[in-house]
């Protein structure tokens, strides 16, 4: 789905909230109105999909390739396996054309985890993720991993890497939509156990927030200016003086889009390459961000 094809679609209702709205609050609700078409396009064929993810992926051993001597030798792991991490009551078929993207620009070994909807607490998720990076670290040979998480798994993978002592495994985190801070949306779901931890001020948010010094995982976060999932919408950057991090704000899109876009997709794979400069920020997200802008 191209936002190409959403927004021609919205285009004859263009004069109408022209001629309803002042100027500036035309142009908001526009874009408003392009992320949520498109969101509800995601939506649809998401839910087409998710059957196709319920199942753990089989966990397959780096292929042989052919040498010149006609060998077969596995490939040199010139860059660390890419595990991906998906939010809260979803599964690995969030990460289908985010994984078609990495595998096409020579990423060799990708890896979706899918941990189970009956998950209640986020330390023990983050556990049982720690369990999962050493057995792709000890079946692929490789040191390090890189993780992408999409709303909660990003919160999962962050209470790993800081209080779990994964910054040894994990060289960049890359976390999509994920309240850091907490998010205060949808006050009903509290009675679900993971939601109230995502709350601002929870034990797991405050956990979050104390001091971790020497933390080598380099994170990159980004976040949206039309994200319905986090309130405040920054609570999606990373704010915590020691950790080496770059916020990216996205503009055009909401929460599902985050890890289908493919304009967030190239955005992560310069995360993944080393392109952000990732520094101790010191004074909160604005002091270190950067935009994108996708519609």
């Amino acid at each position: 789905m191209k936002v190409t094809q959403v927004t021609r679609a919205l285009l004859p209702f263009q004069p109408l909230c022209h001629r309803l709205l002042p100027n500036s609050l035309a142009g908001l609700s526009l874009a408003i109105l392009k992320a949520a078409a498109l969101e509800v396009a995601i939506l649809a064929g998401h839910l087409l999909l998710y059957p196709s993810g319920i199942i753990q992926e089989r966990r397959t051993p780096p292929a042989l390739v052919p040498s010149q001597d006609g060998a077969a030798r596995l490939p040199t792991q010139a860059k660390p396996p890419v595990v991906l991490l998906h939010g809260f009551i979803d599964n690995r078929s969030v990460f289908v054309l985010l994984r078609r993207s990495l595998a096409q620009h020579g990423r060799q070994h990708i890896e979706s985890l899918n941990y189970s909807p009956l998950t209640c607490d986020i330390r023990t998720a983050a556990k049982l993720l720690g369990r999962h990076i050493e057995e792709i670290c000890e079946r692929t040979g490789s040191t390090q991993v890189d993780i992408v998480g999409h709303s909660l798994g990003g919160l999962i993978a962050r209470y790993y890497v800081q209080l779990l002592g994964g910054d040894t495994r994990v060289r960049i985190l890359v976390t999509l939509g994920t309240p850091h801070s907490g998010t205060r949306v949808a006050p009903l779901a509290n009675a679900h156990p993971i939601v109230r931890q995502m709350r601002p001020g929870s034990a797991v948010i405050e956990e979050l927030a104390g001091p971790t010094p020497g933390c080598r995982t380099h994170f990159v976060s980004f976040w949206s200016d039309l994200d319905h999932l986090m309130d405040p919408l920054e609570s999606a950057c990373v704010d915590h003086p020691d950790l080496l991090a770059q916020n990216v704000r996205v503009s055009g899109i909401g929460h599902l889009a985050l890890p289908v876009h493919p304009a967030v997709a190239a955005g992560i794979r310069q995360a993944l390459d080393g392109a952000y400069d990732t520094t101790p920020q010191g004074s909160g997200p604005a002091a270190h961000s950067d935009d994108l802008t996708v519609a």
